[in-house]
């Protein structure tokens, strides 16, 4: 059917939580659009002939198709576009960072602003999830067994992919709920987490076993998971380990990792009254790093009360790795960007507790091997900063144990595991592996492309095996 396209250069606005209100509550900020709102962006859709935004989602979803459902007011039909390639739309359509993927390549967005492909994709995800009865088809099974370490988006969309192709998945999860980032990073004001338990609840009525604290390394090896009849093995255990500078005062009381920050938070509830897990509730943070999860730390840091709260980044705002929508929902709740600066020493009281962070001012010089310019060391900058907490948002590598219990499985410098390309085969015949574990930390929707690209190889894997 002809639909009447929308002309409209800027994409409709999303609601959202006054800034003052939501820096105070863990409600979700992001309101979506109402079913009006939907419509009306879905008709700024071109549906273009090539489809460039879809050549640049890493789960191949066909965007044009779910869009044009939209503008035909086919809501059902478009959830049913949605879930034929993403596991996951209600979360992609949260944390995705579109602006540089689908909605990077939208035509709409050359001479005005892209169509809201992500703000459609939540739309849609939530509107089947609250007005759908339809009930999930168990698919027959093929008689082949396939066993997913980590319950992270990686390992999730790869074993909901094995199960609709009839294969039992079993999923090892070593914390004591499955999600991974999903429930112990990202916080609850980004991404609710009764929308990713009710994700994983859709892939155990398919027939996915998930076990969680079930830590591989320790309570189960690799080769002990073929023995027990495994015939491939997914290894998708993120990168959850984190680092630090190496700078003086980091053993202090009230020096967090971002990780632990927020699995604090999120996965423990810490925000809660009635919570049993202890958090510091601080009066002035400092979090060190510029990417999503530092923004994250830092807008939790100060729903729990507190007065001041800065990023701490040696680049300027232009360089900043977190998404542009983060930054400025950062910015309108009251966070201090403290750019072009770095932390040189955690300073301490009597009672080892923080009292300050010693830093330099910093200034850019030449390109370095990434391509962005080096920051450097402006003389005679030094300065203390006035805080009694410490959050470090500099990055994750992936846990050892893996790697040290599976012998024969080959990792690089990082301690990232290698494979061979997109089909996730490591260096063990039958181990494939994907996301977190391989690239280090990255996006979500990364990690998902991965799991539906290893799903795909360990099918073809089984098959020849047993052709």
């Amino acid at each position: 059917m002809a639909v009447k396209r929308n002309m409209d250069p800027k994409k409709c606005p999303m609601p959202s939580q006054d800034p003052n209100v939501r820096n105070k509550n863990f409600d979700e900020v992001a309101l979506g659009y109402t079913y009006e709102m939907a419509i009306n962006e879905a008709k700024r859709c071109l549906n273009c002939p090539k489809k460039p935004c879809q050549s640049a989602c890493p789960v191949q979803i066909d965007i044009p198709a779910f869009i044009a459902c939209v503008a035909n007011e086919d809501l059902e039909g478009a959830y049913k576009v949605l879930s034929a390639s993403s596991a996951l739309p209600a979360v992609c359509g949260r944390v995705c960072p579109q602006e540089t993927q689908c909605e990077g390549k939208c035509v709409r967005g050359v001479k005005g602003e892209p169509v809201g492909i992500g703000r459609l994709e939540r739309f849609v995800a939530d509107w089947h999830r609250e007005h759908s009865d339809e009930s999930i088809v168990v698919p027959e099974s093929n008689g082949h067994k396939v066993a997913v370490i980590g319950a992270g988006p990686s390992g999730l969309t790869a074993a909901g992919d094995l199960a609709k192709l009839g294969y039992k998945v079993t999923i090892y999860e070593a914390l004591h709920l499955a999600g991974g980032v999903l429930v112990y990073g990202i916080p609850e004001f980004r991404l609710p987490k009764a929308i990713v338990q009710k994700e994983i609840d859709g892939l155990k009525q398919m027939g996915v076993d998930i076990e969680c604290n079930m830590v591989i390394g320790k309570v189960l090896t690799i080769d002990e998971l073929f023995e027990m009849g495994f015939e491939a093995v997914y290894v998708a255990s993120g990168a959850g380990l984190p680092r630090f500078m190496g700078i003086p005062g980091e053993s202090l009381k009230g020096v967090y990792s971002a990780n632990e920050y927020l699995t604090r938070i999120n996965l423990m509830k810490a925000y809660k009254k009635d919570s049993k897990t202890p958090i510091k509730h601080s009066h002035k943070v400092a979090v060190v790093g510029g990417g999503n999860v530092a923004m994250d730390a830092a807008r939790s840091a100060k729903r729990l009360g507190a007065e001041e709260v800065y990023i701490v980044y040696r680049r300027g705002m232009e360089e900043l790795p977190a998404r542009k929508e983060e930054v400025e929902h950062a910015k309108e709740e009251g966070i201090i960007f403290k750019t072009l600066t770095n932390p040189v020493e955690v300073l301490g009281d009597e009672n080892g507790m923080v009292c300050g962070m010693k830093c330099v001012e910093m200034e850019l010089g030449e390109p370095d091997a990434s391509g962005r310019r080096r920051p450097v060391v402006k003389e005679g900058s030094e300065f203390v900063l006035d805080v009694d907490t410490m959050i470090m948002s500099i990055g994750t590598s992936p846990n050892p144990l893996i790697r040290s219990t599976t012998p024969g499985l080959e990792t690089n410098k990082h301690g990232c595991i290698i494979t061979n390309g997109d089909d996730g085969l490591t260096s063990r015949e039958g181990v494939y592996a994907g996301g977190d574990a391989v690239t280090g930390a990255a996006t979500v929707i990364l990690a998902m492309g991965a799991g539906k690209h290893a799903a795909k190889a360990i099918d073809e894997y089984i098959k020849s095996k047993n052709a």
